[in-house]
């Protein structure tokens, strides 16, 4: 399936706390349940996404974009369920309705110009509330969607 989607969500382990090795640990199957309690709360979920940009705005990638990840969970856009099927799911650590830091708005920048050349079907990115609404609130009201207004 062509991929004509990116998924945008925010990620930060334990809740609110940034630079910690976490969501990277996470997303690697290596997440040491015990080393928080909020970790009890999530444990079991199986999840992953393509990329991870951090506050300073270094990527990691996870997930090739040419494979499925598992970021968007129930979903729907524009009548198609499945949204895993044909998206790439990037998290910025932060915390859903948090603001997001200049670095990674750059760095999110870039990456969507090199997968838009590697995916010329990419023609939209949308928030992971707008693919699971009343389930998922992420990015939410802190991401700056005018910063890509111009530049889709």
């Amino acid at each position: 399936m062509a991929i004509d989607l990116v998924v945008i969500h925010s990620i930060s382990l334990p809740p609110g706390e940034f630079g910690t090795p976490f969501v990277v640990d996470l997303f690697t199957n290596r997440l040491d349940w015990d080393a928080h309690p909020y970790f009890q709360t999530i444990r079991g979920a199986e999840v992953s996404a393509h990329f991870f940009i951090q506050r300073d705005g270094s990527l990691i990638q996870f997930v090739s974009a040419d494979q499925r990840a598992w970021h968007a969970g129930a979903s729907s856009w524009q009548g198609r369920s499945n949204c895993n099927d044909y998206t790439i799911g990037i998290e910025l650590e932060g915390l859903e309705g948090g603001r997001f830091e200049q670095p990674q708005y750059d760095c999110l920048q870039s990456l969507l110009g090199a997968l838009r050349l590697a995916y010329p079907t990419l023609t939209d990115m949308v928030g992971h509330e707008d693919v699971a609404p009343g389930r998922k609130f992420d990015p939410g009201v802190g991401f700056d969607w005018a910063f890509f207004a111009d530049k889709n």
